[in-house]
């Protein structure tokens, strides 16, 4: 059984930047509104249609739905409705313009502004700029026709995240393997991608992954790599789908395997509790299966109708085997990461 080296790493996801803004002020008690924030948000979208060319935003504050109009004869209908009202001075599709006249204008953006967007709270455009530097923003949101602004100063420059997730590769050095599930704080992986590597740098994309939280190898076959905050661990295995739990499946349940070398394979979980004496060191509690996995796979995500079942140790040509996912939780306190 081949236990070490894993191939190139998967592709960077993008997570949403929110950018934090100090809340208006808002009118006094409203009517009964629906008591949940979805429920809110449909009147929302429904004043939104009623108002029109009125309509100045709407936004979530204190248990309350506020909604912003232009024209103080609408207050009415957002009263009735059940909302709170604020009169603005611009309205929804005014700001949008104004925020769309900067993106348009973005390449003459300063390298010193960082974030522009709707500030619907404000009735204005916000604007975050490196320190020392809200006169050049200043000029840049004037010559793009914006004519209220709200400007932050922050030396704390936003970034991309990049996603990682079950079956893509991660490297060890020179060898690779491939993750398993998602964690709070990283992935849980094969034991022995740790110790027959001599535990080397952790990359994946060619950038630093983070660090190894523990490992266990022979005996077990089980670690959990702790991700830097460049890394976001998302509820999802490639290829197949999200993750919604651990529930172990039956022996003869139908499963399927991710991994970086062989990527999606489908197969039945055979026995388990099995103990197998790899030429490394011998394992104990795998579950065998029959689907097809190779080197470069270990560690990957094995996964019943979205029950995380454990990741790949390794195998044969005609059965691989998998450590079950719920005891590497267990021995590091980690939760998984549903999608």
């Amino acid at each position: 059984m081949t236990t070490r080296s894993k191939a190139l790493l998967a592709c960077a996801g993008l997570t949403a930047l929110a950018l934090s803004v100090p809340f208006g002020g808002s009118a006094g008690a409203a009517p009964s509104m629906p008591a949940d924030d979805v429920g809110m948000s449909r009147v929302a979208e429904s004043l939104s249609a009623t108002l029109g060319g009125d309509f100045g935003g709407s936004w979530l504050e204190d248990g309350k739905l506020v909604v912003a109009v232009t024209d103080k004869a609408r207050a009415a209908a957002v009263t009735d409705a059940g909302a709170v009202v604020k009169v603005v001075q611009h309205s929804a599709a005014e700001l949008d313009s104004m925020v769309a006249g900067m993106n348009a204008a973005e390449a003459a953006a300063p390298d010193s502004v960082t974030v522009w967007g709707v500030d619907v709270r404000n009735n204005a455009v916000n604007m975050t700029v490196l320190p020392g530097t809200a006169e050049a923003g200043k000029a840049f949101a004037a010559s793009a026709g914006v004519t209220d602004l709200r400007i932050t100063e922050s030396a704390d420059v936003p970034r991309l995240f990049a996603d990682i997730q079950g079956g893509e590769a991660y490297n060890i050095g020179s060898s690779r393997c491939s993750v398993g599930f998602s964690v709070g704080g990283g992935f849980v992986t094969a034991g022995h991608c740790e110790a027959l590597t001599g535990g080397g740098a952790l990359s994946k994309d060619g950038a630093a992954l983070g660090e190894w939280g523990g490992s266990q190898f022979p005996g077990s076959d089980y670690a959990w790599v702790q991700t830097s905050g460049d890394w976001n661990p998302v509820g999802q295995v490639t290829g197949v789908g999200a993750v919604s739990g651990s529930q172990e499946a039956a022996t003869g349940a139908s499963t399927t395997k991710s991994g970086s070398t062989s990527g999606v394979t489908q197969g039945t979980i055979g026995e388990k509790n099995q103990t197998v004496n790899y030429p490394e060191g011998s394992v104990s509690g795998l579950t065998a299966t029959n689907a097809l996995c190779q080197p470069g796979d270990s560690g990957g995500s094995f996964i019943s109708d979205g029950q995380a079942q454990g990741v790949v140790s390794g195998g044969n040509s005609a059965t691989c085997y998998f450590q079950p996912v719920n005891p590497i939780l267990s021995a590091y306190g980690l939760s998984l990461v549903t999608g």
